[in-house]
């Protein structure tokens, strides 16, 4: 028997006693209250203490970072807007000549005649100062994790962790210590931007070649020497990867950060405009931020190829020049950007055509959603035993329907292990379990011996054991419900997301011009801040939790798409040709010889998604849904440090979990393909 089907079975037996003893032990079902460790108040103390002791220095450098906040927001706004679209231009030459120029040129005419060109402006200071912290903070990481190798796995965790506890978490301790205003937009920026860098500066020079190094401590050089001169320079192309991600992160926290900015940026501009209900106005300015993404990405995207792309440089100062020329002889003349808003009807026309469709379909949209919640996420969510009423199935769900559904799943059970499939068996035991339970509703016992079980089949016991004690931790937190709605969302719409994203994956491999047409969108969907997929959502759909289920689709969506794709397509020949010399249909060569080798970067896929949905999860608080989110965004409002930090914990808990589990299966499956 192997470890995955003893941890079923055990799975099968818990959650069986869980049921059987629900009226003569409570408490299996439903964690104490008395059980329950003060353990966010204990966090808010200790770390509402080290706060107060750095608090003044944390002021002082908030002091000090005003200045150059300061000065690249009055720079670019006091520059005439010709001035400021010459050098825009002229990267785009110097970067991907006429095609990227062209670009530049159109993104820049849609910022100006959008009225948000100052708003734009204030975003790129915020950028503009966040994103040189974040490399110098980033490349200092990733170097002093390369010098000294006992630090490497520390720094590895540290990273992990920055990167999966939720960006609202700590913007609460950042507000404290730093007060209301743009610098803490700018400091929380920097924190967020700062491990890709890390990340990248430490993988290039870990990749380098051992016959550079080897010619560089010959050479006679000392170990700076060596470090800056040779390596950093070799590693460049990783680098370079490292500063774009870094620069894209910086963007994306924009929004985010307005939320205790207060800056006159378009971050505050979309949530000002998202919170009074003005969508055609929270697009345009939602478009503002897409473009900035996308010409940001494309130029620094350029920087990262091995073989970069050389233009003339004469054109570049000669655009730069005439910009300026333009700028000075028009100083005075060109009048205040915000009257450029010529796309202001088109915005008094999103919103009417809104209000058009939504009024004609009301009635199929509300019913869309409502079969979607009523049908699909409730039951989910609460289990078939409260989800079925008469207000919404027509009838209400009675213990007899219980035991008839649990005794459906045995006899599927006794099928599949009759025919030799046993954990097959079980997994179909569990799963009818958890549709008759709920997700929100599962016994907490079950719950930590299926995740542990699952944790032991990936990666062995010590996976097993990390896991239940982190998510021992929430329970003892008294943040077990909510962790448990946060896993019913994210987990619903990552299922989702598999099975849409996988489907559009394989429709992608087997036919190329259904790539050509979905590649662009998924660049697309790549470079849209978080905050922006809520808007046309909310749109349509208004706020709830199927807008939210919607959201973190669109975000999460993308990963599975490429990963499964690229699963697919990259196949070894020799693996092709043998398929091909037996007689296999590309149908066959699909399912029996692509699936299975694809299957590892399928799950990497498949954990990336969860890592984008969980990220997701916290911005979708924002438009009505409950869990950990909730819980953040709320701490963020009363400035609740130990609530803040302790949920933001507990979701970085369930996706540092889901992304471990994940990984053991990829690198299990590798294994047994031999790569």
């Amino acid at each position: 028997m192997t470890i995955g089907t003893k941890a079923a079975a055990l799975a099968v037996i818990v959650g069986a006693l869980c049921l059987l003893l629900e009226g003569a032990a409570p408490w299996m079902s439903t964690y104490p209250a008395t059980w329950v460790l003060p353990l966010t108040d204990w966090v808010g103390s200790v770390v509402g203490g080290f706060l107060a002791v750095v608090k003044p220095f944390a002021r002082l450098f908030s002091d000090f970072m005003s200045y150059p906040m300061d000065w690249a927001k009055i720079g670019l706004n006091a520059a005439p807007w010709p001035m400021i679209l010459g050098i825009v231009l002229a990267l785009g030459w110097r970067t991907g000549g006429w095609p990227m120029l062209l670009m530049a040129a159109i993104g820049m005419a849609l910022v100006l005649v959008s009225g948000y060109w100052e708003q734009g402006m204030n975003t790129l200071a915020l950028v503009a100062v966040s994103v040189p912290l974040a490399l110098l903070i980033g490349a200092g990481i990733g170097i002093l994790a390369n010098e000294i190798p006992r630090l490497r796995e520390p720094v590895q965790m540290v990273l992990d962790v920055m990167q999966t506890v939720p960006t609202f978490a700590y913007l609460t301790p950042l507000l404290v210590l730093f007060g209301f205003g743009p610098v803490v937009g700018l400091v929380a920026s920097a924190i967020y931007a700062a491990p890709p860098m890390a990340r990248n500066v430490l993988l290039g020079l870990q990749r380098i070649e051992p016959e550079i190094k080897e010619a560089a401590i010959m050479a006679g050089g000392t170990r700076r020497q060596q470090l800056f001169q040779v390596e950093l320079p070799a590693a460049m192309t990783q680098i370079m990867v490292g500063v774009n991600q870094c620069l894209m992160a910086a963007l994306s926290m924009v929004i985010i950060a307005a939320v205790i900015g207060g800056f006159n940026d378009i971050g505050w501009e979309v949530l000002l405009t998202m919170r009074k209900g003005w969508f055609g106005q929270s697009l345009m300015a939602g478009m503002v931020i897409v473009i900035f993404a996308i010409l940001i990405d494309r130029m620094s995207g350029t920087l990262a190829q091995e073989r970069k792309p050389q233009f003339d440089r004469r054109i570049s100062w000669g655009l730069v020049v005439l910009g300026a020329v333009i700028g000075v002889a028009t100083l005075g003349k060109l009048g205040n950007t915000a009257d450029y808003a010529m796309l202001e009807p088109v915005t008094k026309q999103v919103d009417a055509g809104l209000t058009a469709f939504t009024t004609t379909n009301a009635e199929w949209l509300t019913s869309f959603k409502n079969n979607a919640l009523f049908y699909v996420l409730l039951p989910l969510r609460i289990g078939l035993d409260q989800a079925v009423l008469p207000f919404t199935w027509g009838f209400m769900w009675t213990p007899q329907m219980s035991l008839g559904l649990f005794g459906l799943a045995a006899l599927l059970a006794v099928g599949l292990m009759a025919s030799g499939r046993v954990l097959a068996g079980l997994v179909v035991l569990i799963l009818f379990g958890i549709l008759e339970t709920g997700v929100s509703q599962l016994p907490w016992p079950f719950a930590l011996v299926a995740a542990g079980g699952l944790a032991w089949s990936a990666g062995g016991r010590k996976l097993a054991i990390l896991i239940v004690a982190l998510l021992a931790s929430i329970l003892l937190a008294g943040l077990w419900e909510r962790a448990l709605l946060s896993l019913y969302l994210s987990g619903v719409s990552v299922f989702a997301c598999a099975l849409i994203g996988g489907l559009i994956g394989l429709l992608s491999a087997v036919f190329p011009m259904v790539w050509k047409v979905v590649r662009p969108i998924c660049d697309m969907l790549q470079t849209i801040p978080l905050f922006v997929f809520l808007i046309p959502i909310l749109m349509v759909f208004q706020i709830g939790e199927f807008s939210a289920f919607l959201a973190i689709i669109a975000y999460a969506i993308v990963p599975m798409i490429r990963y499964t794709r690229q699963g697919l397509v990259e196949t070894p020949d020799e693996m092709i040709e043998g398929a091909i010399a037996s007689g296999a249909t590309k149908w066959q060569m699909l399912f029996h010889i692509r699936a299975p080798y694809a299957a590892p970067t399928i799950l990497l896929g498949l954990n990336q998604t969860i890592l984008y949905a969980f990220a997701m999860l916290v911005i979708a608080a924002l438009i009505g849904t409950t869990g950990l989110g909730q819980s953040i965004y709320l701490a963020l409002n009363q400035a609740d440090v130990g609530l803040g930090l302790s949920a933001g914990a507990a979701m970085a808990i369930l996706a540092f979990g889901a992304d471990r589990i994940v990984q053991g299966f990829a690198e299990g499956r590798r294994r047994a393909l031999g790569l």
